[in-house]
């Protein structure tokens, strides 16, 4: 429920002991004084006050778009003094007193803060989209112009807690470290925004956009005329270090597809988030993978090493931690296959890294089992050994006085897979070629059989 607050500020209300307009350096240790730690901008001109305080008295109309700042460029300025004379004086939402979760922020629906610089700003519950109640029975377009315009901008350590951003336009937004907590992100375009580090405890992330995006002309031609080297392509949504938590909701995101490539999630603390919300189908590699097949040869090949090396230790540890996530969420499906490229990164580190003897033997449990996540691997290895086997005892019987028919060589090549090899002539001994070949496959067959036991347990009875 939303307070119905609406005060105006007084715009010929002018503080003491301001400094001048040209004392720039002077103004963010005047608002320390003053106990605004958040502000840094001179004080706007009276003319701007008077022109916003005439904007916030305008009625809100969510069937023609009509809001208070609607297609109107605002400054970090504008945006300080809004907040400081926010409801009459009262100031900023401070999401830390409970008593101060009902109250409102600033109405920013549709207001225009292309590539503006609010890090740090206390910005908690600000109505910059439509509410889940002010959605029921509005149009595409409708919501659209209650969509706040934030592609761009500097919402570096900014407090949105309880925001509403449903659409919000947050493509290329520098949003790390900023706090989201129980805040409203349902069909937010966050398209190339770096979350690093990112609260987004109790959000609500519903169809999100965190997909890469190919700027539509119109679009990005109104977006650089304020931010003017905005990219033509922005890659999907970076996810390192974000915080989530079991009240997080992420139901049908989109988190990239082949185009564009897909979102990075190294070092995601998932928090218990149901990630059974997502379709992990559409996402063959994550965004930490991905970088690595689409990167371009740089010309310092040393240093095109060490980030070759550091991205693929990444990358490997980006899908052990979804795998881990999964697995203890019962999605062991998605599990298994985020655990095998893990396993398929880690080799490609070992090889990097001179490491052949652990190269070489994590390929040798790749083609065996899939590192317990192919059964189909096992199985083909047992078909291949018993009927390589059978052809060399084939070939080889005559040679020391035993004729065997292909079905005798087969049967032969079984019962020595499995340990149960024998002589099967009276002048066949020991040191026999045959025999020696029928004991070199008992040892294979042991290696094979180990692995296809714990390839079984790994798919089928691990939970």
């Amino acid at each position: 429920m939303l307070d119905q607050e609406s005060d105006v500020p007084d715009p010929s209300f002018q503080p003491t002991g301001q400094p001048t307009e040209e004392e720039h350096k002077s103004w963010p240790d005047y608002w320390q004084e003053q106990g605004y730690l958040w502000r840094t901008e001179a004080e706007i001109t009276q003319k701007r006050k008077t022109f916003l305080a005439e904007c916030l008295r305008a009625v809100p109309d969510i069937k023609h778009g009509l809001y208070p700042f609607k297609d109107i460029r605002l400054s970090r300025a504008d945006i300080e003094w809004l907040l400081a004379t926010h409801q009459g004086g009262r100031g900023p939402v401070e999401w830390h007193n409970p008593q101060h979760h009902l109250r409102m922020g600033l109405d920013l629906r549709g207001a225009n803060l292309i590539g503006v610089d609010l890090h740090s700003l206390p910005l908690s519950r600000i109505h910059a989209g439509l509410t889940e109640t002010e959605r029921i029975d509005t149009t595409a377009r409708q919501r659209a112009m209650a969509a706040v315009q934030l592609q761009g901008a500097n919402l570096f350590e900014a407090h949105l807690e309880g925001a509403y951003l449903a659409g919000a336009k947050l493509e290329g937004a520098d949003l790390s470290r900023a706090h989201f907590e129980h805040a409203s992100l349902m069909y937010s375009h966050l398209e190339g925004a770096n979350l690093r580090t990112a609260h987004l405890e109790g959000a609500f992330l519903g169809f999100a956009q965190c997909n890469g995006k190919h700027m539509d002309e119109h679009e990005l031609r109104h977006i650089r005329q304020w931010k003017d080297d905005f990219p033509e392509r922005v890659a999907p949504a970076n996810w390192r270090h974000v915080f989530f938590d079991r009240a997080t909701i992420l139901d049908s995101i989109y988190l990239g597809d082949e185009e564009h490539g897909f979102v990075s999630m190294v070092d995601v603390n998932w928090g218990e988030v149901n990630l059974a919300m997502v379709n992990w189908e559409k996402i063959p590699v994550l965004g930490d993978e991905y970088k690595i097949l689409q990167r371009t040869k740089l010309a310092d090949a040393k240093h095109e090493a060490n980030e070759q090396m550091r991205d693929y230790r990444r990358a490997a540890r980006a899908n052990r931690q979804l795998a881990i996530a999964l697995q203890e969420q019962g999605l062991n499906e998605e599990a298994a296959r985020f655990a095998y490229r893990a396993q398929v990164l880690q080799r490609t580190v070992f090889l990097r890294r001179a490491r052949y003897g652990q190269y070489l033997f994590s390929l040798f449990l790749d083609l065996l089992a899939g590192y317990g996540y192919k059964l189909r691997n096992s199985f083909f290895a047992y078909v291949l050994v018993i009927i390589g086997f059978a052809m060399a005892y084939f070939v080889l019987g005559p040679k020391v006085g035993l004729h065997l028919t292909p079905l005798e060589a087969f049967v032969f090549s079984m019962t020595s897979f499995h340990g149960r090899g024998f002589s099967p002539g009276q002048n066949i001994g020991l040191g026999n070629p045959l025999t020696v070949l029928a004991a070199l496959e008992a040892f294979v067959g042991l290696i094979i059989e180990i692995t296809f036991i714990a390839t079984m347990t790994q798919r089928f009875f691990r939970r």
